[in-house]
């Protein structure tokens, strides 16, 4: 195998080939990167059974050919070569890559044992990638990182035909955010769910973020589930988490008439100051009146802190315990001036329900509901 190649393609087609590869492998011929060379160009793919990644690039090839190679260290040294064409051989087992006056020889991997690539099935449909990007990095924050759970540890993508939901949550906190589907093959009476592991749906969030749009597409080949998304010649497949997403959607309330509106700026801001001094997974008490909110922590023997900010009280009174991290993540989501939190009931009196944060176009005016965050009160963690 023979070609040349611009610097830069080249390096972030390795980039991006192995950045969903685990760092620690026990098959350490999975963290190879699989080279092929034809008259089209460059194919550069890598696979460890679960989650894979493939994209395809113009080179000048000499001699076609397939070759495996140590995919993390290729990666560092494309991404410090000089400035100049790279050129890539191979001579029995070695592959040396040259570029300007730098040159390296590396150890090839035997291609025959490695994985077949996933193929990727009928596309399902199409989402906008600024705003997939957008949903994901809105919803993936509340996933599990537990493993011990795997079933939470993953976004559930629920798709109709012009409708797709993305919903995470960790026990503690639900996040659910809706955009827009062009399903060509699913229709209106289907609905397709699939459970993707959150860390891969975060990387295809941030590679896919600006390609116009993604195609997705979710398929069962021999009891393996998967789901792959294309845009730009980038290709990455994962099989879905089995097992089934608990029933979040109900915990949300049709209506709720007790709320605040408040700066969102102001209210992260304030939050980050007075959870200075708190201790470790403690909690920020929030008290909501007619004359504003009050957020006060008391954290050790040394050290409290308080803080008022304007909020618009409509309904009662209301005073909550909240994980200050949990709340800055629903605040950060939001993604508009103003925000609305509204305080749902319980058959106790005593114990304050969950609190629904959205976004509020105005102090008086509701922005749309395609973003929803719903956070525990910490009384109910104990």
């Amino acid at each position: 195998m023979k070609f040349q190649v611009n610097r830069d393609v080249f390096s972030e087609a390795v980039s991006f080939a192995v950045k969903l590869l685990p760092q620690r492998t026990t098959l350490p011929i999975l963290s190879g990167i699989l080279i092929e060379a034809n008259a089209d160009g460059l194919v550069l793919s890598s696979f460890d059974y679960e989650v894979s990644s493939q994209t395809e690039i113009q080179a000048d090839v000499e001699e076609p050919g397939t070759v495996l190679v140590s995919g993390r260290l290729l990666a560092e040294i494309a991404g410090r070569l000089p400035n100049a064409p790279v050129r890539v051989a191979t001579e029995e087992s070695r592959i040396s890559v040259t570029c300007g006056s730098a040159t390296f020889t590396l150890l090839s991997m035997p291609v025959e044992e490695y994985p077949s690539i996933p193929e990727v099935g009928e596309q399902s449909g199409l989402v906008p990638a600024d705003e997939f990007a957008t949903a994901v990095a809105q919803v993936a924050v509340a996933a599990s990182r537990d493993d011990v759970t795997p079933v939470i540890t993953g976004v559930q993508l629920e798709v109709r035909e012009n409708h797709l939901s993305l919903v995470a949550t960790d026990r503690y906190r639900v996040a659910v955010r809706e955009i827009e589907w062009d399903g060509g093959s699913v229709s209106s009476d289907d609905a397709v769910a699939a459970l993707v592991p959150a860390r891969t749906l975060q990387e295809v969030g941030k590679t896919f973020g600006h390609s116009g749009n993604i195609s997705v597409a979710i398929t069962s080949r021999d009891d393996r589930e998967l789901i792959a998304f294309s845009a730009e010649k980038k290709t990455v497949t994962s099989l879905l988490i089995k097992g089934n997403f608990p029933p979040v959607r109900r915990l949300f309330p049709d209506a709720v008439e007790n709320y605040a509106v408040m700066n969102t700026a102001e209210l992260i801001e304030a939050t980050r100051r007075v959870a200075l001094v708190l201790e470790r997974e403690a909690a920020l008490r929030y008290s909501f009146t007619a004359d504003g909110l009050t957020l006060e922590a008391i954290g050790s023997e040394q050290a409290q802190a308080s803080e008022s900010i304007d909020a618009i009280l409509t309904g009662d009174d209301t005073v909550v315990s909240l994980k200050p991290q949990f709340l800055l993540d629903g605040l950060g989501a939001v993604h508009s001036e103003f925000v609305r939190i509204s305080f749902t009931k319980t058959e106790n009196p005593n114990k304050p329900g969950p609190v629904l944060i959205t976004s509020q176009t105005s102090r008086d005016q509701a922005g749309a509901d395609t973003y929803r965050y719903l956070l525990q009160p910490n009384l109910l963690l104990r």
